[in-house]
């Protein structure tokens, strides 16, 4: 056990620099205790007897595993990364520093933050409150920062940082991915210097583009929810599988969390969030999955034929709003220079400007409405889920709150119900709006509204939680006993036996084809006979290539005629993506990305009448299909000779994480190819590929007679700080394919092998 001791006074006065702290320092101080409980792989089980001093237990726990992670993090939302590194200098996101801040700068407005802190309940700001303190003690007590961000820009945290990073959170599926063309738009005609410099604008909106695709695979997700009906043992059994970053400001960290008589919850929360956002508690388990759902439109404005910083709406010309955002930009001398920049709004939102596709000429611009902008009710909604005792307060709760941004979610209780939910904040535009107030020819990808009338704004329903969102009651929800389960497809196939069709295209599309993922879980839980645990954890562990069973019988019959080590290495390959997986397996990948681009590749194509089974098969009778089939062939020869790796290697040699000092490695491959473990890896040197994000927190959940029984691994471990003795064990146990059991009832923390107490005691 170790005792640590209070804040100095010297420490309490730099945190002033918080938005609450700052008022509680008039204040009489409050007291501060928490327990940190480490478990096998360093997982810290907090325990308090308050929201303050759980709170303080979690920022001192995540301090000491990930301090320099969210300390960059902070100054990324902060809109302060010139100022320490210089403009051109790329974030974690491939986003370079002077786009990065002008953004953040607009988006975390002191008036933003402060009305966001203010929404929130008492509760939720004393864990804000605590988890401030509790990281800045730790920070504190550091004799040295670790090599990693052993410079100037470390500094302690604010209560205005937590929110900051939490808005960043909230848009993530939004106005987030337009970053460059925010601050990029400008009038036409209009000379701005830096961030609009022609020679640099179209990479940047390269990067921006290629980001905007990689979202859902980098945030991807599967999971599937097992009633008692459908499960072996007759109960309830929940998959987690969330397919998160391995850096940066969504990397997942575990911890347990428990005021007795009030919560007792463990799983995976996101940086700087003092709760959990996907686990399970004592009657409970719940997951998230990215959602197909739009979480924003953009508007087309009509403008002014004399002025287009004007806009006409309802025939009546108006200004766009102009914002002057400046931010300091370190020279080359170190001295620092300020920078500014106008950025422009309609009443609909911001104006974005994306070179030849949202270009703003002398006719037309557009504006960018995110819905989560308003949402500030997200960490309220995790801490009612993270307190829920039944389906039917989680439930509740979800269509109450209305605070998820931009997933689904799934869940399971004791009680052997398997729920899937739809229901995240969602513009509210029905069929009837959309078929008045959009294009057709712009499609559904992203919705582009009729900016010239205000009758094409959002609709307001007073039953929503937020004004012009969908309400609860018309968002996908379905209760089951047998199963659900989902894979960022839409709504639609959560289960077969009850489609879920009819809502607004904005909120899920029916009839659409399925990913290869969701046609691989729905044959797997279609198979004859009950579910088991160890079916369900063998749906991400045994790593079948889906794909490859709909396509290999045809590849293999065009290699009778094109022999070759490429058609080698493809008949010996195992259709898995395993350590010990061949060469076949990097050819498949090569092969497939130039044929999923092929015209009519598909011998059976998409039916929506048989959406599990098409579309499949390569379409070989045609001799263009013939013909790219072996042109695919020859060029993955020549790719895989180009990137370095030998004609032997097996996948674990080439997927690694840790390239450039100790690889471990990581089996698991492309989620466009249906592997359910899926993982996105990058080349890198040395014939291999590093990977980026994929599998993150990995959670089977059951409930018995003594509760909930859980098993689980954090793939990347739970400390970012390479010098941690807990930054790879997790990983090393991930990559052998182990399911540690989550000690969770006390009796099970107190026997863990590896279990070692401190107490915090402090004051606020």
């Amino acid at each position: 056990m170790s005792i640590s001791k209070p804040l100095s006074k010297s420490f309490c006065a730099a945190l002033c620099l918080g938005l609450s702290l700052c008022a509680l320092a008039q204040t009489p101080a409050k007291a501060l205790s928490a327990e940190i409980r480490r478990t096998t792989f360093g997982v810290p089980h907090i325990r308090a007897a308050d929201e303050r001093g759980l709170g303080y237990g979690i920022g001192y726990a995540y301090a000491q595993d990930n301090l320099c992670l969210l300390a960059n993090e902070v100054i990324t939302v902060n809109g302060q990364r010139s100022t320490y590194f210089g403009p051109e200098q790329m974030t974690l996101d491939e986003r370079d520093n002077l786009s990065s801040d002008l953004f953040f700068t607009w988006l975390n407005t002191p008036q933003a933050v402060a009305a966001f802190w203010q929404a929130q309940t008492p509760e939720v700001r004393d864990l804000i409150e605590g988890y401030v303190a509790g990281y800045n003690r730790q920070l504190s007590e550091r004799k040295g920062l670790p090599a990693q961000c052993d410079n100037p820009s470390v500094r302690p945290l604010t209560t205005a940082d937590v929110v900051k990073l939490t808005r960043r959170l909230l848009v993530e599926g939004g106005v987030g991915q337009f970053a460059e063309a925010l601050v990029a738009a400008a009038p036409p005609h209009a000379s701005v210097q830096g961030v609009a410099d022609a020679r640099a604008t179209e990479g940047r909106f390269a990067v921006a583009a290629e980001r905007r695709q990689r979202f859902a695979l980098d945030r991807g997700s599967n999971a599937v929810a097992i009633g008692a009906q459908h499960s072996r043992s007759g109960q309830s059994m929940l998959l987690a599988n969330p397919h998160f970053p391995w850096l940066g400001g969504m990397r997942f960290y575990q911890m347990h969390l428990t005021i007795p008589d009030k919560l007792d919850v463990m799983g995976a929360a996101l940086p700087g969030l003092p709760m959990i956002n996907i686990g399970f508690n004592s009657h409970v388990a719940w997951t998230h999955t990215v959602d197909t759902s739009k979480h924003f439109t953009l508007y087309r404005l009509e403008l002014d034929p004399m002025d287009p910083t004007r806009y006409l709406l309802d025939g009546q010309s108006r200004p766009l709003d102009r914002q002057t955002i400046t931010v300091n930009v370190k020279q080359a001398d170190g001295s620092l220079k300020a920078v500014s920049r106008t950025l422009y709004s309609s009443v609909f939102g911001p104006v974005v400007q994306w070179p030849g596709k949202l270009d703003w000429n002398d006719h037309v611009a557009f504006s960018l409405r995110d819905a989560n902008l308003q949402n500030e009710r997200v960490l309220q909604q995790w801490y009612a889920m993270n307190q829920a005792r039944n389906l039917d307060a989680l439930q509740a709760s979800v269509n109450t709150i209305q605070g998820i941004a931009w997933v689904n979610t799934l869940a399971v209780d004791d009680q052997g119900q398997a729920l899937y939910m739809n229901l995240s904040v969602v513009p509210y535009v029905d069929k009837a709006k959309l078929a008045a107030c959009s294009d057709p020819r712009v499609g559904l990808e992203m919705i582009m509204l009729d900016g010239s009338r205000s009758a094409c704004d959002w609709t307001v329903d007073r039953s929503a939680a937020q004004p012009g969102i969908f309400p609860a009651d018309q968002m996908p929800q379905l209760r089951r006993n047998d199963y659900v389960q989902h894979s960022n497809d839409s709504a639609w196939m959560a289960n077969p036996n009850a489609p879920l069709s009819g809502f607004s295209p904005l909120i899920s599309q029916d009839g659409q084809p399925l990913g290869p993922r969701a046609r691989f879980a729905l044959q797997r839980l279609s198979q004859p006979g009950l579910v088991s645990l160890a079916d369900l954890q063998g749906m991400v562990m045994d790593d079948r290539v889906y794909l490859a069973g709909q396509v290999m019988p045809d590849l293999l019959t065009v290699c009778e005629t094109q022999k070759g080590p490429v058609c080698a290495s493809l008949k010996a390959w195992d259709q898995q993506a395993n350590l010990n997986s061949g060469m076949g397996l990097v050819h498949f990948q090569n092969i497939m990305a130039q044929l999923l681009e092929v015209p009519d590749v598909w011998r059976v194509p998409f039916n929506p009448a048989d959406p599990q089974h098409t579309p499949r098969g390569l379409n070989l009778e045609q001799p263009a299909v013939v013909e790219a089939v072996q042109q695919a062939l020859l060029a993955s020869a020549a790719q895989a000779a180009q990137q370095g790796i030998k004609p032997g290697a097996t996948w674990g040699d080439i997927q690694v994480v840790g390239a450039d000092a100790q690889p471990i490695p990581i089996h698991g491959g492309p989620a466009t190819l249906g592997v359910y473990n899926a993982m996105q890896s990058v080349p890198v040197a040395g014939g291999k590929r590093e990977v980026v994000s994929g599998t993150s927190y990995l959670q089977t959940v059951t409930f018995g007679e003594h509760g909930p029984q859980a098993q689980g691994v954090l793939a990347f471990s739970i400390s970012s700080d390479p010098a941690s003795r807990h930054a790879r064990d997790q990983t090393q146990a991930f990559s052998n394919k182990q399911w540690p059991w989550l000690p969770f009832t006390e009796a099970q923390i107190k026997a863990d092998p590896q279990y070692e107490l401190t107490t915090l005691k402090g004051s606020l």
